[in-house]
């Protein structure tokens, strides 16, 4: 993570001083690895991980309009949104297509509105280029605050450890204030695009490194680890959880994203509603986001067509990583709907290397 004028966050600093080893990437500190991989995944699959969410950007919008003009501009129903409570929604273009997904937190004076670093100019600009009469004023807050994330099955019990009896009161999609151990922190139980429970942790500087402390010092019979990006990105490929930039971006939609949960089909117009609403309607979805287990090994960085037999082209995988626990390169795919079953056998090509045999796998993906 980089904090106020690129300088790295305390987080990352607390870090480095366990020994853990960062990489510049893009201008940024990346944690790749803090224990091995098997053990990062088996910890975010049977027991807690937590990971610095730096791949989030953080927007403060104030104004009486602000919740009135997003229900207008994005897919879900964001109007009657009560205090400490959290909304998912898609800014989609004028066809339908994603801009990004954003989570909206309400704290009734003013709202946070949590979306991909990435997309994070292209959704300020979207948004300004909305506002015209409307009284609503955003401002960028990456820097002012760090933004944790706590997965896992044994999360909410783990975070029961920290937070004590507040966590059992506090219902899916909504957010609480916390003071435990005499660090203070914001606490968001939150259901993601697969309908898993996770946790948002938003706190300063300072108290975000004493609750990172805590937890480390504290983790007692938990299976818990750090999540660095190596885990992460085969967590996300083996559950089917689509991410900017490579599954969420203009060129797709939420039907073939497959995160219908954020949108709304009864609220009426938003930016792109008539294109998703007729695809809803007549059934003309063309492709859609699978899973896909490669044959051989593969070369991470580049990017793979999807072929049926008589080499037509179906598809485009669109992240790729190797899983040690299937013992075979796994990745994200688009492919259009005839041919996107379980079990399906496609060939992969990239340029003029040798083609990869490919099976089309459902989420989660098993051996």
């Amino acid at each position: 993570m980089i904090g106020v004028d690129n300088k790295p966050s305390p987080i990352s600093e607390y870090w480095e001083s366990l020994g853990y080893k960062s990489e510049q990437v893009h201008g940024k500190k990346i944690f790749k690895l803090f224990d091995s991989i098997e053990n990062e995944f088996e910890s975010l699959c049977k027991g807690v991980g937590l990971r610095d969410a730096s791949d989030k950007a953080i927007f403060e919008m104030k104004g009486k309009d602000v919740l009135d003009f997003l229900h207008r501009i994005s897919t879900n129903s964001i109007k009657e949104l009560q205090k400490d409570e959290i909304a998912h929604t898609i800014f989609t273009n004028e066809k339908g297509r994603i801009i990004d997904v954003a989570s909206v937190i309400n704290f009734s004076d003013h709202q946070l509105l949590i979306c991909s670093d990435y997309h994070k100019e292209k959704v300020m600009r979207w948004i300004e280029k909305y506002v015209i009469m409307d009284d609503v004023v955003i401002s960028n807050m990456n820097g002012r605050f760090i933004l944790l994330e706590l997965l896992g099955p044994q999360a909410d019990s783990f975070i029961t450890l920290i937070c004590g009896n507040l966590v059992n009161e506090l219902k899916p999609n909504s957010i609480k204030a916390v003071r435990s151990e005499g660090i203070i922190f914001f606490l968001a139980k939150v259901q993601d695009v697969k309908n898993k429970i996770k946790f948002y942790i938003l706190a300063d500087h300072v108290n975000s490194v004493e609750l990172v402390k805590f937890m480390y010092l504290n983790k007692g019979p938990f299976n818990f680890n750090f999540i660095g990006e190596e885990a992460y990105n085969i967590y996300k490929i083996v559950y089917g959880i689509p991410s900017a930039p490579n599954e969420l971006n203009d060129q797709y939609n939420p039907h073939e994203a497959k995160i219908l949960d954020f949108v709304s089909f009864t609220k009426g117009c938003y930016i792109g509603q008539e294109v998703i609403a007729r695809l809803d309607t007549y059934n003309k979805v063309q492709k859609h986001l699978c899973g896909v287990a490669f044959n051989d090994s593969i070369d991470e960085g580049k990017n793979y067509t999807l072929f049926d037999e008589n080499n037509v082209e179906v598809g485009v995988v669109t992240s790729s990583k190797y899983s040690p626990q299937c013992k075979k390169p796994l990745g994200l795919a688009y492919i259009r709907k005839n041919f996107s079953e379980d079990g399906r056998n496609l060939v992969a090509k990239n340029g003029n290397e040798k083609s990869l045999q490919v099976v089309v796998k459902s989420f989660p993906i098993k051996k």
